[in-house]
């Protein structure tokens, strides 16, 4: 008889294959709008895509387009069928995380699970991942060369990786897993960094772990650590690293007279002997800690090695080669994001604010023929005082921007907004429009595909008040918002049975969505719905929906006195509820036969001489 890893492992496939059948069914033929276009060409060449770049999501993706065996028509084809197999890969991630989030829930120690609680664990991980599968924004992204696929799949297996970590009794194999996890955060800066915000909540794993009575204080501080470890990794070691040895280089070369590259060398040099010496200090001394710590170290750096290739290939000049960062100069640029521009965060100006003065900053540098010459200056603006704010999110002075956030707030020309327009912005459209009304999307029903369409709430659920164009458009899904409340029930139950593992996907939940929305700082407008981005912190409340299977077979147990028939009972009474996702999303995610991209593209070629 197959006991409950078995039972997990193989149920856990099984939801794989489900997923990634279906996305490779509805997957994208060719290169669609927007970035995958981008993203085949690099990938399939190897040629550098704009800033940050993504060189890990090149080299797997060009992997994939080998799978066309040199028919160029198909290229696109098999690597929007890596994005289904990252995206399938998500889903068993998910899977196993959901059972491994209710097995602490029932306080299930390894080998003595029951029947019953093994049969609801299941139910509620292939609903919780199902659920998930058919998601309007992870489906969308699931079907196309773009990086958040990939993404995703590198944001699940952390997540996994870290709760097995935290059944782990063996101290030597708690490091193992440790370093695997740093490694896997190394490798995903090479796709995106969204990986990176799930740290602070993921330390509360370790907190909860290592202490025996948690307490508030302790929680705060140890998600502060978890969010000092992500400033490290993504202000110190992304760009951090690269910036010292730009300077280090500059200073050989224009102060010491040296030959381009000395600086880097010395700079490589030095780090890296600082690093090994503290490395056989932790042996030498037996500092575990410290020894893992710099272990971890090194295996986040080794995953973000795969950046080398942005400088490697573009020294060859390929024929896509965005900012063209040849030297560390221009790569650490490139890496900063640098020409996008800034967006105030914790200080800045309203949208009226006058510009009163402009100083130069710091020197920008460019390679010359044998040093490095000053190009430009880095200008320092300085608005009027009294026009700032703290939190500033009407910031934008562009000209457009102005006139959407006086429509927005209400505001006459010539009025001046005050700190509660700013909040009532930041409230209203930021975190309303930019957010929930994604995220109801996902789980209550989205009205249409045309720009701005709301959500379906409880009041048109079932209601006929739809115009015939809106209730005949392929988008408009209607989910009853059962998704919602099953998740709902998931939320209340898991904070009431354990608080502790609420906490830690509360957190998640929160990092991923409004926190990310607090620090993306969007402008008014922006050129397409950003659901996309947020699907981290949907990611999280699928794990409530499958709580919540597991809430009602608890319910249900109370009554048949047999939580085996409670849990076949409460998968029957849910899984419709992934069904009828399925059933709605289908058409408009359905990519088979859509080649409009190309047409339009080579209608626009057609034009020109």
């Amino acid at each position: 008889m197959l006991n409950f890893k078995q039972i997990n492992n193989v149920t856990g496939w099984v939801v794989f294959l489900v997923a990634t059948l279906v996305y490779v069914l509805t997957v994208e033929e060719t290169a669609s709008f927007w970035d995958p276009g981008e993203f085949i060409a690099v990938s399939y060449k190897l040629q550098v895509p704009h800033p940050p770049g993504a060189p890990f999501f090149l080299l797997v993706y060009r992997m994939f387009s080998f799978l066309a065996f040199g028919n160029e028509l198909e290229i696109a084809y098999w690597m929007n069928v890596g994005s289904a197999v990252f995206s399938g890969f998500t889903i068993l991630f998910l899977f196993w995380s959901i059972t491994l989030f209710g097995r602490k829930l029932f306080k299930i120690q390894e080998g003595q699970e029951s029947k019953g609680e093994t049969i609801s664990l299941m139910g509620a991980g292939i609903v919780g991942s199902l659920i998930y599968t058919f998601s309007d924004s992870f489906w969308f992204s699931a079907v196309e060369a773009e990086v958040y696929a990939m993404s995703s799949f590198f944001t699940a297996i952390v997540i996994w990786a870290v709760l097995k970590w935290d059944v782990v009794k063996d101290p030597r194999e708690e490091n193992k897993w440790m370093i695997l996890i740093a490694y896997l955060v190394g490798l995903s800066i090479g796709v995106h960094l969204l990986n990176l915000v799930t740290l602070p909540a993921l330390a509360l794993i370790y907190y909860f772990k290592k202490y025996e009575k948690p307490n508030l204080k302790g929680a705060a501080i140890a998600f502060f650590f978890g969010g000092v470890a992500l400033v490290v990794i993504n202000n110190f070691i992304i760009p951090g690293l690269p910036s010292l040895a730009g300077s280090t280089e500059i200073f050989f070369v224009n102060s010491l007279g040296l030959p381009f590259g000395s600086g880097i060398i010395f700079f490589s040099l030095a780090f890296f002997a600082i690093l090994f010496v503290a490395y056989r200090y932790s042996r030498n001394k037996a500092l575990a800690g410290l020894n893992t710590i710099l272990l971890s170290l090194i295996f986040i750096l080794i995953g973000y090695s795969s950046y080398a290739l942005i400088v490697i290939r573009a020294n060859q000049d390929p024929v896509i080669n965005e900012n063209a960062p040849k030297d560390i100069i221009s790569y650490v640029s490139y890496l900063k994001r640098e020409q996008y521009g800034y967006r105030p965060l914790i200080h800045g100006q309203y949208f009226t604010a006058e510009l009163i003065d402009q100083e130069e900053g710091a020197p920008v540098y460019r390679k010359g023929k044998d040093k490095y010459e000053i190009a430009d200056y880095e200008l320092k603006n300085t608005y009027n005082p009294e026009k700032t704010t703290i939190l500033p999110r009407i910031y934008s002075t562009q000209e457009n921007h102005k006139r959407i956030y006086r429509q927005k707030l209400g505001l006459r020309e010539g009025q001046q907004p005050t700190f509660g327009d700013n909040i009532y912005f930041m409230l209203s459209h930021q975190l309303g429009h930019m957010y929930f009304r994604y995220f109801m999307w996902n789980f209550s029903g989205r009205e249409s595909d045309f720009t701005d369409a709301p959500w379906i709430g409880i009041t048109d659920a079932f209601s006929d008040k739809f115009p015939e164009y809106i209730t005949e458009n392929k988008a408009h899904n209607n989910y009853l918002m059962l998704p919602l409340l099953l998740g709902i029930i998931g939320l209340f139950f898991q904070a009431k049975a354990d608080p502790k593992s609420f906490y830690v996907n509360l957190m998640l939940f929160l990092m991923m969505g409004v926190v990310l929305v607090l620090y993306l700082n969007s402008p008014p407008v922006e050129p397409r719905e950003r659901d996309y981005i947020y699907v981290g912190s949907f990611y999280a409340f699928a794990i409530w929906a499958g709580m919540g299977v597991l809430a009602i077979a608890h319910g249900i147990g109370k009554f048949t006195k047999n939580l085996a028939t409670a849990g076949i009972i409460a998968t029957l009474i849910t899984l419709p509820v992934a069904g009828l996702m399925a059933v709605e999303n289908w058409d408009d995610h359905n990519r088979q036969g859509r080649y409009f991209s190309v047409d339009a593209a080579r209608n626009f070629l057609a034009s020109c001489a």
